[in-house]
């Protein structure tokens, strides 16, 4: 159970928020600048709920009340014949 993936974007693991946040021992902030959960890219789109509540149970704080981390959709929406190169034209 310990190395469920709480990120899959970044493959951010239970055991690796654990392990940073003893060896760090940081904020729910840091813990996520350090491991990178909720940044990839989907922005936190998928995995912000899942990141925040592991984050509180293992920092005993609501990284919510801190300076949050922007939740960001992609830069820009891509049609399914531009990711394959096929032109209509």
């Amino acid at each position: 159970m310990k190395d469920v993936i709480i990120c899959r974007c970044e493959e951010v693991s239970l055991t690796d928020l654990e392990d940073a946040a003893k060896k760090y021992n940081c904020s729910a902030r840091e813990l996520k600048l350090r491991t990178r959960a909720g940044m990839g890219f989907c922005g936190g789109r998928t995995c912000r709920p899942a990141v925040d509540k592991v984050l509180t149970s293992i920092t005993g704080e609501d990284p919510t009340n801190n300076i949050p981390l922007k939740v960001a959709p992609p830069v820009r929406p891509l049609s399914l014949s531009d990711l394959g190169g096929v032109n209509h034209d």
